[in-house]
């Protein structure tokens, strides 16, 4: 902490700050700047786990992979432990997390019981809310860093079995898929037997899943898809009744990572004769990024796509929640207008009763979160042309979008949907100087 500290003072007066990170699971560019950033080193551990309590403290910059391999061994893991094993506890609440226990969960930031904030005017303030700094802990998830960055989260923790039943059933239709996961939502059951988790998978508009998850500790064989499997393949089927499976609690709070839910293909990562000789240790979204990264900086898949004769590609990677009632009209649209597939599905409810200031979610309302990662052709002239039309689609369809990847708001629709001047009034408090971007600059213009 005193190393993080002295690196805000070493900044010049004037000069933005930046925090240090050597890894990001956002997909948007920012402008480079040349002056020092924060140091978090040493920010990257559990304090500590309280068995009787419930609870761990965890420094901001620890990835949820570390978290939950301190969890584990008590049974516990966090409430909701996000897709991918280096998003970290402090960028997942900052930020926006979501996974299969969010329908009855919420978001990340709700397990969050207080939290130390290095702010932008450069002090470091214990937040939570009932009293202590209250408007920042509620302003703070979805600000990105605009505010300041969680250097330390205790955090609620639940218990979990040792593994995971697992139920895949298809639909064919996409009105009773979105119906059966409202029921899902409602009930906590599905056909008579418990849910703890719920997320899914559209192939097309006549091939859809729900894969339903229960805690047990059943002592029987587990499936791996850490190697040559792959799970999201392990799903699909004709048949008219749910297919089963089992995991371990650790190989399922993992299953997407493996590759990246689908995006591994490609890299060619699930072409067998690839698979065969990939390590094992490199399956994992962390090194597909990095070849993201790698991508970005040298525009690789644009040259090759010129040498075809075929124009340069848009990046299409977005979450957006979309109110139940309305997300299989949303899905209608997205599979008639956008060629990309699958898509994911994660339902969520917010547990708290008070919208949160940055992503106001409506308390007592099912979402459902539909996540698209993959490029189009892009549109001569034009860019971001199919982001900018999804974006106007959410909006119609009453819903948000993640603010991890490319956003192509105006600032008048974007502050409509992400705080306005309640924003303001926290960023005025906590970094007067203007220290760190705002949200809008942040989020759209890169800053």
């Amino acid at each position: 902490m005193q190393r993080l500290v002295a690196s805000y003072r070493g900044i010049p007066e004037g000069a933005p700050v930046r925090l240090g990170k050597r890894t990001s699971n956002l997909f948007r560019a920012r402008t480079a700047v040349d002056t020092p950033r924060l140091d978090p080193s040493g920010l990257t551990g559990v304090v500590g786990v309280d068995p009787a309590g419930r609870t761990a403290d965890v420094q901001g910059m620890c990835t949820y992979e570390d978290l939950v391999d301190a969890t584990l061994p008590y049974g516990l893991t966090p409430l909701v432990v996000p897709q991918l094993r280096t998003i970290t506890l402090g960028g997942a609440v900052t930020g926006l997390g979501i996974e299969s226990a969010s329908w009855r969960s919420g978001l990340p930031h709700e397990s969050v019981l207080e939290m130390d904030v290095l702010t932008g005017a450069g002090e470091v303030v214990t937040t939570d809310g009932h009293g202590r700094h209250t408007e920042l802990f509620r302003a703070f998830p979805n600000s990105y860093g605009t505010l300041g960055y969680a250097t330390r989260l205790r955090i609620a923790l639940e218990p979990v079995g040792r593994t995971v039943s697992l139920r895949h059933v298809r639909f064919h239709d996409l009105d009773a898929l979105v119906d059966t996961l409202g029921d899902v939502v409602a009930a906590g059951e599905y056909d008579g037997e418990a849910a703890d988790y719920l997320d899914g998978v559209v192939f097309s508009a006549d091939e859809s899943y729900l894969v339903l998850g229960r805690r047990t500790d059943d002592p029987g064989p587990t499936s791996d898809y850490t190697g040559s499997g792959i799970f999201y393949r392990s799903i699909r089927h004709d048949g008219p009744r749910p297919t089963r499976d089992t995991l371990t609690t650790h190989d399922y709070l993992w299953r997407w990572d493996t590759d990246w839910f689908w995006c591994s293909r490609a890299f060619g990562a699930q072409h067998p004769a690839v698979r065969r000789l990939w390590p094992r240790r490199y399956l994992r979204s962390s090194v597909y990024w990095r070849l993201v990264a790698l991508d970005r900086r040298f525009g690789v898949a644009d040259r090759l796509e010129t040498r075809q004769g075929r124009p340069p590609r848009e990046r299409v990677v977005q979450d957006v929640e979309v109110p139940l009632r309305r997300t299989a009209e949303f899905l209608r649209w997205f599979l008639a207008e956008v060629p990309i597939e699958p898509v994911w599905l994660c339902p969520l409810r917010l547990r708290d009763d008070l919208p949160w200031t940055l992503y106001p979610l409506r308390p007592g309302e099912t979402y459902v979160n539909v996540g698209f990662w993959s490029t189009v052709p892009a549109v001569p002239g034009e860019p971001g042309s199919t982001n900018r039309r999804i974006e106007d689609a959410v909006s119609a369809h009453g819903g948000h979008k993640s603010l991890y990847s490319e956003a192509f708001y105006d600032e008048d629709t974007f502050w409509s949907h992400y705080g306005g001047s309640a924003y303001r009034a926290v960023k005025a408090r906590y970094d007067p100087a203007h220290r760190l971007p705002d949200l809008y600059a942040k989020a759209v213009r890169g800053a």
